[in-house]
């Protein structure tokens, strides 16, 4: 039987492709392991320091209450600043 020549390129070249393939992921894990030798996780969680979520339905107290503008009220507001009098 006649050994084709292609078929063996063929597969020497997937070996050279595989065995690259494991160096480099092997030379990679390294790089990556050396680099993160000195990091190490935070003592506490920082979404401890987050405030807590207050129950919605009660109203809080140390907070300004939201103030609701009337649309046409915005509205004049801008159109005299366009027109150049603005008065704030």
């Amino acid at each position: 039987m006649k050994i084709n020549s292609t078929v063996v390129l063929t597969l020497i070249l997937l070996t050279l492709m595989f065995g690259a393939g494991i160096i480099s992921a092997a030379w990679g894990f390294t790089l990556g392991r050396e680099a993160l030798k000195g990091v190490s996780q935070p003592d506490m969680s920082p979404a401890s320091n987050l405030p807590t979520r207050r129950n919605p339905q009660t109203p809080s107290s140390d907070k300004a209450p939201v103030i609701l503008l009337r649309e046409e009220d915005i509205l004049a507001n801008v159109k005299s600043r366009i027109e150049g009098q603005s008065k704030n």
